[in-house]
């Protein structure tokens, strides 16, 4: 809904039948609508609240209460913040790999300075960018008019929470979050060459025409070097931490500490082990290989059999040839095998040993209390040629081994992924930052709005079991309701939010207990993979599950769905083309269907058989398909039946604009009468009132001795305000557009003359 017209007014009044749905009156404090606000620790990323009461009548002639709040959210800032800062470090630890590629041939080492020269500006508009971050100091969120503001476009447009409360006579009190925010977009950058959807597709069609300098690797490939290179930095030192904990607990002669300690340095030495058995990792290093200066290709000597060999390991897979990778026949490929599987061999080596320590020393500890008092020979001359030996001794060659072996693997693996990613690089050198840099931009105003919600929607159904074991069971739908045009501009916008919201996927969600006053959300990991910590004080992180206290992730599954409900998209649809909006909406219907199967297999029978009696999800879903499938203009039974199922799915919803101010407020009233008149009983003569009093632009004024907030009745002298009509007629038919927009002009020349 976003900003706010200049003046406040304390009232106003629609006129029915000698009734009155008013608004009783307009506030800027919140009030405390039940325990489960969690309002105190909300403060710590809500701010400026700005509330409204209403008195709307039900369909049995009783009055329902209705309470709006709107606020701004200090992670407009925080998390782009975060984000860039986690950037820099990403970036300069990237660099820091490139220049230990070692010794390149002249024209790899060449792509190399320029790829380096270049990375090194961007992180240095990077740090600027977050200095002026830093700077900002006022206001919470970002107007409409700072869009194209390059310091800000890190920072989402008028992020908002719109939040209605509703207290009927008969049901039972009910909250509704909707979060307003821009579209996603680098507005700063641009939309003369359309948006990243559009970009990254030419981008990856010219790269895969590149010439013979340089090496071809997929997007699934280069995510997969990342994902790689990120494994690395994570379990090299949990396996190196679990290694000295196996040792500490050998010193100390524990058999039960020291077989907690083994199960988990093999748990997460396994997957480090696993992490490199791919094939891009092998010809990865083929690559690199031929890069290096000079080299007449020599096959080296069959390996080696390694010491200490206690159980085979599976060889990876043969490699499979890549066209555009080099092979040579005199490449030793089974000189990387041999390292790679040098790891798991010495792994083993470590549990026989555990396995055969504890063994005697159970043999030991038996043979004292033999009741005979005499011992086998055999197991007497064991005894006595290992009398009480030093555990830490015997465990220590082998750990060394181990990391040794590991070393190896981490410089061989971190190199070649490495060489992948500067091919990424290396090809069109300003084109493939820019477009990072406007991918960072999008995801950065997604992110901060996500990490928004998930945090209010955690606080709401804090108390809900069902929904914290869907959080860690099933993961959390986000539905994202876009009302951007196929016209001009916007299709650019269009195009930069699907791909924006398209990358959420990568975020997961970890809850962790608040060691300070400092509740704010942490993120970790880099691109491709992202991993924001949301704090919670010790009483509230204690009524958690069990799973989620562990620090098991909450997955997130963010789905789009977008209808052009202006006049542009009116000229779009007669002489434009709609082909965008209708690619995303049936992409999206099937995210949205498979979360829905997942649901329904992995939640609990009794809860799937509460939802089988409210409403028919998959009858909801059917409807949807059948209207994404329809060529139907400005279908808006698309953005509702999406909505109505997110909301069935405990969802977050997201509505989008290009500025969040006037299509998303008429589109948020018009959900919110919905509701009322749907879950609510609202009186269907009232609708339109309740919508028109929810749109109008309060007048100054001040409460007078005959304003009766307690009964609704007020004046019945009617402020001059400024109606916003009801989307839903626009929508009907383009002449009512047209007739619309003839009567709001002579309005307003009559309103001047």
């Amino acid at each position: 809904m976003g900003e706010i017209g200049d003046g406040e007014a304390d009232h106003i009044t629609t006129d029915v039948q000698g009734q009155k749905c008013a608004l009783v009156y307009e506030c800027t404090a919140p009030e405390s609508v039940s325990g489960k606000d969690n309002l105190s620790f909300l403060n710590a990323v809500l701010k400026n609240p700005v509330c409204k009461l209403y008195r709307f009548p039900t369909s049995d002639n009783k009055w329902m209460q209705i309470r709006e709040q709107m606020s701004e959210s200090i992670l407009s800032f925080h998390i782009p913040k975060e984000l860039i800062s986690l950037h820099i470090k990403e970036d300069l630890c990237r660099n820091q790999e490139i220049k230990e590629l070692g010794e390149l041939s002249p024209h790899w080492d060449n792509l190399r300075k320029n790829v380096l020269t270049h990375c090194d500006q961007m992180v240095n508009m990077y740090q600027d960018i977050l200095t002026e971050l830093s700077k900002e100091t006022g206001s919470s969120f970002k107007s409409s008019s700072s869009k194209g503001d390059k310091t800000l476009e890190f920072v989402p447009v008028n992020l908002h929470l719109q939040r209605m409360h509703v207290h009927s006579p008969h049901l039972k009190d009910a909250l509704y979050d909707v979060i307003t925010v821009g579209a996603p977009a680098a507005h700063f950058q641009g939309f003369k060459n359309g948006g990243l959807r559009k970009l990254l597709h030419r981008f990856e069609a010219e790269r895969r025409n590149t010439g013979y300098q340089f090496i071809y690797y997929s997007p699934e490939n280069t995510a997969k070097a990342k994902e790689v290179l990120s494994s690395i930095n994570q379990l090299q030192p949990l396996i190196a931490t679990h290694a000295d904990l196996l040792l500490n607990s050998a010193s100390q002669r524990s058999p039960d500490s020291l077989k907690n300690s083994l199960k988990m340095l093999s748990e997460k030495t396994e997957l480090f082990v696993h992490a490199f058995k791919d094939q891009l990792v092998r010809s990865a290093l083929l690559a690199l290989y031929t890069a290096r200066p000079g080299g007449i290709l020599k096959k080296p000597p069959s390996p080696k059999s390694s010491p200490e060999d206690s159980h085979s390991q599976d060889q990876p897979p043969p490699m499979r040839r890549q066209d555009s990778i080099p092979h040579h026949s005199d490449y030793d490929e089974e000189e990387w095998d041999r390292v790679w599987a040098n790891v798991g061999k010495s792994l083993n080596c470590i549990i026989a040993m555990v396995d055969k320590l504890i063994e005697r020393d159970g043999s030991s500890e038996g043979s004292g209390g033999d009741k005979d008092g005499e011992k086998d020979p055999a197991l007497a001359d064991s005894i006595s040629s290992h009398p009480r030996e030093d555990w830490y001794e015997q465990l220590h060659p082998l750990i060394l081994t181990l990391k040794d072996c590991m070393g190896e693997v981490v410089s061989r693996a971190k190199q070649s992924m490495t060489f992948v990613l500067l091919q990424e690089l290396a090809y069109s050198l300003p084109q493939c930052l820019m477009l990072t840099l406007r991918r960072d931009i999008v995801f950065s105003q997604a992110l901060a709005g996500l990490v928004c919600g998930f945090i209010i929607k955690l606080h709401t159904s804090l108390h809900d079991p069902e929904f914290l074991q869907q959080l860690y069971t099933v993961g959390l739908i986000v539905q994202y309701e876009g009302l951007l045009s196929t016209y001009s501009d916007e299709i650019g916008m269009l195009e930069d939010m699907a791909v924006g919201i398209s990358d959420l996927k990568k975020v997961a969600f970890k809850i962790i207990e608040a060691k300070s006053n400092d509740v704010l959300p942490v993120i970790t990991g880099r691109r491709e993979n992202y991993v924001v910590e949301v704090k919670l004080p010790a009483t509230m992180f204690e009524s958690l599950p069990l799973q989620i206290r562990e620090g098991q992730l909450v997955h997130v599954y963010p789905v789009l769905f977008n209808v052009g409900i202006n006049e542009q998209q009116t000229l779009a649809e007669r002489f434009g083309d709609v082909s965008l909006q209708e690619s995303i909406n049936q992409e999206n219907f099937e995210l949205l269907k498979e979360y829905y199967t997942v649901f329904m297999e992995k939640m609990p029978p009794d809860y799937i058989s509460q939802f089988q009696e409210q409403n028919d999800l998959k009858g909801l879903l059917e409807n949807l398909h059948q209207n994404v499938q329809a060529k139907k203009r400005k279908n808006v039974e698309i953005m509702w039946l999406a909505a109505t199922i997110c909301r069935k799915l405990n969802g977050i919803r997201f509505t989008c604009c290009k500025s969040a101010k006037d299509r998303t407020s008429m589109s948020v009233t018009l959900e919110q009468c919905s509701i009322l008149r749907d879950e609510h009983q609202l009186h269907k003569d009232f609708f339109i009132r309740a919508l028109d009093c929810m749109r109008s632009r309060p007048s100054q004024g001040a409460l007078t001795e005959s304003d009766d907030p307690e009964t609704g009745c007020l004046t019945d002298n009617k402020p001059t305000s400024r109606h916003f009509y009801p989307v839903a007629l626009l929508l009907v038919s383009s002449h009512l557009l047209v007739v619309w927009l003839i009567l709001s002009l002579a309005l307003l020349l009559a309103k001047y003359q």
